[in-house]
């Protein structure tokens, strides 16, 4: 009797010890906002994490807010970077970063422009990833008098590259001024050659997994596939990831990713831009199993 009491109170040990690895185990996980919005809409998705991981250290970063949001990517880059890196400085086992929207863009620049971080996985939840193009209500709301068409003219200038938006925004009428005047994301996909181009590229490839979630219904990302890195021609054609030229080139390393098993892409229907962050399905699908 004293040896089944004495296997049965091992096993439940065991048990124990392993659930607490476990959960002690849980990597910290950053979320980085969009733009237009700040820490409060990504409570429930901060929920949702210490739901199911509970001991997830998470961290909603609490800059560039609201209107502040538009201030230059390049700016806010840097300040997101320097609280990144407080986090990641007291996480030897890494971390994963979590960015919604527009921080899509400015976790992949840090990823970029940030050698040796320790970054595991990189979420981009529903992220103009290949640059924005239409007319949608954020651009009514910044622009409240241009169409898409016309944008352009405000954006591709030394002037519009101080405005968020704008250092993303890529018509595919215009691609020679795109290319000319871009300072934010011709230059993070290689399409405009710079002298840290490799070593760009080399800090981005540090990940271990990039997971890209975007769908149909947006109404937001346009195209909806910018968030899967695909984007219009000429035309207005869809061409996807991997027949988009950085991709072909493998200017900042996605084909390298790709090839190496490391991208996930996660679509899902009947998903509008602000409730990516607090749909239970969406994260059970696309993000849990890569927080850990």
């Amino acid at each position: 009797m004293r040896s089944h009491v004495n296997s049965n109170y091992k096993r439940a040990l065991l048990l124990l010890l392993l659930t607490g690895l476990c959960i002690d185990g849980y990597k910290p996980v950053i979320i980085v906002h969009g733009i237009l919005d700040g820490p409060k809409e990504l409570k429930t998705l901060s929920f949702f994490i210490k739901k199911v991981h509970p001991g997830t250290e998470v961290t909603v970063i609490d800059l560039y807010n609201y209107m502040q949001s538009l201030m230059p990517l390049w700016t806010q880059v840097r300040g997101f970077s320097r609280a990144i890196e407080s986090i990641t400085r007291k996480a030897p086992d890494g971390v994963h970063l979590l960015c919604f929207s527009q921080g899509g863009l400015i976790c992949r620049a840090f990823l970029s422009t940030t050698p040796d971080h320790n970054v595991h996985t990189f979420i981009s939840l529903s992220s103009p990833q290949a640059g924005q193009y239409g007319d949608t209500e954020y651009l009514k709301r910044i622009f409240p008098n241009r169409l898409k068409e016309s944008v352009f003219h405000l954006c591709y200038n030394r002037i519009g590259q101080k405005i968020s938006i704008c250092d993303y925004w890529k018509d595919p009428h215009h691609t020679s001024s795109y290319l000319r005047s871009s300072s934010f994301l011709a230059m993070l996909d290689g399409d405009r050659s710079h002298k840290d181009l490799e070593v760009w590229r080399e800090n981005f490839l540090r990940i271990k997994r990039l997971v890209l979630i975007g769908g149909p219904d947006d109404g937001v990302i346009t195209p909806w596939q910018s968030s899967h890195f695909g984007f219009y021609d000429n035309s207005e054609n869809v061409v996807e990831m991997r027949n988009q030229d950085f991709y072909g080139n493998d200017t900042f390393g996605l084909k390298t990713l790709d090839a190496r098993g490391d991208v996930s892409l996660c679509l899902h229907s009947g998903v509008k831009h602000v409730h990516w962050h607090s749909n239970f399905t969406v994260f059970q699908s696309c993000m849990e199993k890569w927080l850990t």
